[in-house]
């Protein structure tokens, strides 16, 4: 019966709990996802001359990109913004100028009419040049809202509107801190176009597909539009100060920035006593760079005294370096919390270097992490005669034995007196 009585109480804590969690959420930190912002996605489709050749699957690659489109936009799921945008679909003549500004949407990125959208691409036809680099700029400028927003471009040659670089395009659309990811795809690519799709890629994140066949393209455009209903941590960005007293503040979460080549960056993090700092930083070569280097951590105080430091070097195999860092504040026995509470400065330093030639601007993406959390509890038995946590365990079997060996005794003698009456 009393079991029963604990059981339910039990359980009615537990709901009240749950109640609880669900009446009073949890404010989201910096750098989660918060669940509520629709997803953006937004098709970006070359229109340029060569989508005439017919080397997919017996048909044009046009034929092969509209069926493709008809059927990703019959998938498309509900909770998605989707918007297609053009490049080279409108301009027909010789004019590099007037072709390196045929861009236009063709559907704006928002709630799916599939009907309409399907109509839109119906009517596009092959016809001009291939400015993807502008293309991307005003797809930048496509969204509107905090829900995560992903680019896939879709085209079957390099960019033909240089010197506007479109991996520079991309590095800038990422240096923004925005939150946007570009996914590539080259439709039967040469080694050019795969070189100049993949940088685009991984100058935000994203990926570059190589598509040979209709189905293919199809299966891959669906894969990337459901991989945007995802929940995603984007990154807050955030700007380190050259030196500590002007650094920002930043608090629990997930912080991109940018560092220049053999440059440092600092930020600001406020701990309480007994609370532990755990903070890492990877920084990307998103172009090429030396071999040799290294990411330097360290947590300091407004003073300029170091507490702890974290830091890592590669040789050239990898294109990212991470380390950490973790700082426990002890306990303070002031009443006054606030005047116990401590800014800790974390300083980023890189010793990236590049060959000439290479572009240095923008800096080097920087992927920070910072997490405030209660430090460990102390414990209160370490010195409890030397034997640590362990000493209540030995203390139990010492009484244990000391009880077993007395019971004993006294079955042993009740036994004899037994046999010496009889």
């Amino acid at each position: 019966m009393i079991t029963s009585k604990r059981l339910a109480a039990g359980v009615c804590a537990l709901l009240a709990a749950l109640t609880a969690g669900i009446a009073f959420p949890v404010a989201a930190l910096a750098g989660e996802p918060t669940g509520g912002a629709t997803p953006q996605v937004d098709l970006v489709l070359d229109v340029s001359g060569s989508m005439r050749t017919r080397d997919i699957d017996g048909g044009t690659r046009m034929a092969a990109a509209k069926q493709a489109f008809n059927e990703v936009l019959d998938a498309t799921p509900e909770d998605v913004d989707l918007g297609i945008r053009t490049l080279g679909a409108n301009y027909p003549g010789d004019d590099q100028k007037t072709g390196c500004k045929d861009t236009a949407q063709l559907y704006p990125v928002g709630p799916l009419d599939r009907t309409e959208a399907k109509t839109a691409v119906a009517t596009l036809a092959p016809t001009g040049w291939t400015p993807i680099g502008p293309a991307l700029l005003k797809a930048a400028d496509d969204f509107d809202g905090d829900g995560s927003k992903r680019i896939v471009l879709i085209s079957d040659g390099e960019d033909t509107c240089a010197p506007l670089d479109p991996c520079e395009v991309a590095r800038e659309i990422a240096a923004k801190g925005i939150g946007l990811t570009i996914d590539t795809l080259g439709l039967v690519p040469n080694a050019k176009m795969r070189q100049q799709l993949s940088c685009i890629a991984e100058a935000t994140g994203g990926t570059y597909t190589s598509i040979e066949h209709t189905d293919q393209l199809t299966d891959r455009v669906n894969q990337l539009v459901d991989r945007a209903a995802d929940p995603v941590v984007t990154p807050v960005a955030v700007s380190g100060a050259a030196a500590c007293a002007q650094a920002p503040t930043v608090k629990s979460g997930l912080y991109t920035d940018r560092e220049e080549f053999g440059q440092q960056r600092w930020y600001r993090v406020d701990v309480e006593p007994g609370q532990e700092l755990r903070a890492s930083v990877s920084v990307g070569a998103d172009r090429a760079v030396n071999p040799s280097y290294g990411v330097l951590m360290r947590a300091v105080t407004v003073h300029g005294r170091e507490i702890v430091r974290g830091e890592a070097a590669g040789d050239g195999r990898t294109d990212v370096v991470s380390t950490g860092l973790r700082y426990p504040k002890a306990e303070s026995d002031d009443d006054n919390a606030a005047a116990a509470s401590q800014t800790v400065c974390l300083q980023v330093t890189n010793s990236f270097s590049v060959a000439s030639g290479v572009k240095t601007t923008p800096g080097l993406p920087l992927e920070l992490t910072v997490d405030v959390v209660d430090g460990p509890s102390p414990a209160s038995d370490v010195a409890s005669f030397g034997l640590g946590r362990g000493w209540w365990l030995l203390g139990a079997l010492v009484l244990t034995g000391f009880l077993a060996g007395l019971v004993w005794g006294w079955v042993s003698r009740w036994r004899v007196a037994v046999w010496r009456t009889n």
